[in-house]
């Protein structure tokens, strides 16, 4: 059975570009939605300085398609930049890494890089646009480093007793990011989220223990 599940497919700052996108893909007979990427939690707890987007999902077994469908969408319209546009000024690195960081840059950006460097006589085919892909996805799949003052604030809050620590810990544990291609991987490591998982327990743990010595003070 096809798998019918949805991921992000394109992110957007604004509502009007998402809709926009979503409207294209529907136009060639792929469902869409259309979604926050805002977190679980603050993204203050898990360190993450992914600003909130609009995502475009489509089912996952539709990505082929699609990114066929709005490359060649971009293609046609590439001889139609005006010469001033700002990717004409890059140096072949920049665009290098246009081509490498796709997943932050336009769907345009990303073929007019291409173009450009093909006209400055670099071999730009479907095995070097994979191959950075490939480290692309490589690079955003590896998990956050440095936890460790969330993991101390933590451990800190949930003996406390407070809410904090659970949500510290559930964000440390549950916490995903979703990479371009769809998949989702977890943002910290396996160890993180052992702590994460100790620090959300004893946190609630912690949190009725206080929560019946108020009410036995009360009582009494």
């Amino acid at each position: 059975m096809a798998d019918q599940s949805f991921r992000a497919f394109r992110f957007f700052t604004t509502l009007e570009q998402a809709n926009d996108m979503a409207t294209f893909l529907e136009g060639k007979n792929i469902p869409t939605q259309l979604a926050d990427n805002v977190p679980p939690l603050d993204t203050t707890f898990s360190g993450s300085t992914v600003t909130h987007q609009v995502e475009v999902q489509i089912p996952q077994n539709y990505f082929a398609k699609a990114e066929a469908l709005v490359k060649n969408e971009y293609k046609e319209n590439l001889d139609d930049i005006d010469p001033e546009y700002y990717l004409f000024s890059f140096t072949n690195e920049e665009l290098y890494d246009v081509l490498l960081k796709y997943d932050e840059w336009g769907d345009l950006d990303y073929q007019l890089a291409q173009k450009i460097l093909k006209n400055r006589g670099k071999t730009i085919d479907n095995d070097v646009l994979e191959a950075l892909k490939r480290q692309r996805l490589k690079d955003l799949s590896q998990p956050e480093k440095n936890q460790t003052p969330w993991i101390f604030s933590g451990y800190l809050f949930a003996l406390l007793g407070g809410f904090i620590g659970i949500l510290i810990g559930y964000s440390l544990f549950a916490n995903k990011k979703t990479l371009p291609n769809g998949t989702k991987v977890y943002a910290h490591t396996a160890a993180t989220r052992a702590h994460g998982h100790y620090i959300f327990y004893l946190g609630i743990g912690m949190f009725l223990v206080t929560m019946v010595l108020r009410l036995s003070g009360k009582a009494i």
